[in-house]
């Protein structure tokens, strides 16, 4: 934990916290490099040949510090996980009764549905994700000036309990930072230029409005098995970087088509 700040303040530099795409690769990358000397003891046995899916549950447990729990969030399921980085109470109904429960500091909390018989093999890439956005909302509060952290705290004790729409609106402001960041360590940029070279051998993947050919489905595919993740995730990360490329349905041609 202690060498995983270095390289977090070391990354800040002072500078404000709305950060650029290319700041917040860096980032990324730069945590993870160090992530990966911490968990594998410096070890590159894959090499080349391998795609590495970062391990987030000991990234966020091991590495991180922070403690990861499951709770029914909320009662439609648009609240998938929530963290805090001081001692917090919120606030969920079901079924017209009101409870409160407790969101320590530095604790992550995942939605319950994500353990449900059935779910868990579907929901897998939205966890982790899930998971990897809390992160990196943890990692973003810790480049913070010591100044702006404390008064963070300090704004969750202004009253007791929170509803949920409440604690999350705190941070609507720094959610596409954590989404990106999120991505970048869920996703390394390293890690998807080899996926490429090994399931698309480096060339571009087209999209027609969603929809792709078979070569193209099977390169995604294999890049989501590989590094556990859904496919729309998987999707806007390669848009992101260059691999993707978007055109219009109209384009499209089925090489498996047979014309009459």
């Amino acid at each position: 934990v202690q060498r995983r700040e270095q390289v977090v303040r070391g990354s800040k530099g002072g500078k404000s916290m709305i950060l650029s795409h290319h700041q917040i690769e860096d980032i990324g990358a730069a945590v993870i490099q160090d992530f990966n000397k911490f968990f594998y003891c410096g070890s590159a046995a894959l090499g080349d040949k391998y795609v590495r899916a970062t391990p987030i549950d000991q990234f966020a447990c091991d590495y991180l510090g922070l403690s990861v729990r499951f709770a029914r969030l909320s009662v439609d399921g648009s609240i998938c996980g929530l963290t805090s980085y001081a001692d917090a109470e919120y606030i969920i109904e079901e079924m017209g009764t009101v409870r409160t429960r407790e969101l320590k500091q530095n604790q992550i909390l995942l939605d319950s549905s994500f353990l449900e018989a059935g779910k868990v093999k579907k929901l897998c890439g939205k966890r982790r994700f899930t998971l990897a956005h809390e992160c990196a909302h943890q990692i973003l509060f810790q480049m913070e000036s010591e100044e702006s952290q404390q008064k963070c705290r300090e704004s969750y004790s202004e009253r007791r309990s929170y509803s949920l729409r409440d604690l999350k609106s705190r941070e609507d402001w720094n959610e596409w930072q954590a989404n990106a960041l999120g991505a970048a360590l869920l996703m390394p940029q390293a890690e998807i230029k080899r996926a490429m070279w090994l399931f698309a051998q480096c060339r571009t993947l087209i999209s027609y409005e969603g929809r792709f050919s078979y070569a193209d489905k099977l390169a995604l595919s294999l890049l989501c098995q590989a590094l556990g993740v859904s496919k729309s995730a998987a999707v806007i990360r390669l848009r992101q970087l260059g691999y993707l490329e978007e055109r219009p349905y109209a384009e499209f041609v089925d090489p498996l088509e047979v014309w009459a």
